[in-house]
């Protein structure tokens, strides 16, 4: 038994985080057996790691250091919850996965791609997502929304972190990344606006997912 393995994915400021929740809640309702789950984190370890990697005052942090904390961080959530929820026919949204790696480390901070996909089967095992969701907005705007959301002008407070801090060349290039990704392998990604309204885009994604639930078997309201 296999379930579905969704990932979403997508420059800072895109709206993840509001957007994974939202399937997640509607899939739930819907009777699907479906966690989520967050990159770096997810377990005890994991969420240790995040700490360290995304602390701003960690400006030392070599990248070699870097890729290798978030992998670390991957091969926990991967073994501990990803692969044993689907083996048991479970849905798993997971907010970022390798693909993050292969932008931030790998476009953003110029890492071999070649060495960035040896490591991250190692640290997967070859698990790879069904379908990946790519919010799409650009580098710039994801920032400023980013910092107003932090300043309080917009709702909803903001973690702002060691990589959101980098210069806005670094992020663009993450951006440029992502579509180099997509462009690669466009049968697993969905790109979506992220401009739109959080609803709009939460029925988009909603149309995308909803073929690939055909296998998944719903549980009742006693959870059996």
């Amino acid at each position: 038994m296999m379930g579905l393995f969704i990932t979403f994915e997508g420059s800072e400021g895109s709206g993840k985080s509001t957007q994974t929740r939202a399937l997640y809640e509607r899939l739930h309702a819907e009777g699907y057996p479906v966690i989520l789950v967050r990159e770096p984190g997810g377990t005890r370890i994991g969420d240790m790691i995040r700490r360290i990697v995304l602390d701003l005052q960690h400006t030392e942090m070599d990248p070699t250091t870097e890729t290798f904390l978030f992998s670390a961080a991957r091969a926990q959530l991967v073994n501990e919850v990803i692969r044993p929820y689907l083996n048991q026919g479970g849905i798993v949204i997971c907010d970022r996965y390798a693909d993050s790696t292969y932008a931030y480390q790998g476009y953003g901070l110029g890492r071999d791609l070649v060495e960035l996909q040896t490591l991250t089967a190692i640290a997967t095992g070859g698990l790879r997502p069904d379908m990946s969701i790519y919010l799409d907005i650009s580098a710039d705007e994801g920032l400023e929304r980013k910092r107003r959301r932090r300043n309080g002008e917009l709702p909803k407070g903001v973690e702002w972190n060691r990589l959101d801090a980098r210069e806005v060349a670094y992020h663009r290039r993450v951006a440029d990344g992502y579509r180099d990704l997509i462009h690669a392998d466009r049968q697993r990604w969905r790109s979506c606006d992220a401009c739109l309204s959080i609803e709009e885009l939460a029925e988009i994604i909603y149309q995308h997912v909803r073929p690939q639930l055909h296998h998944i078997t719903r549980i009742d309201a006693s959870g059996r």
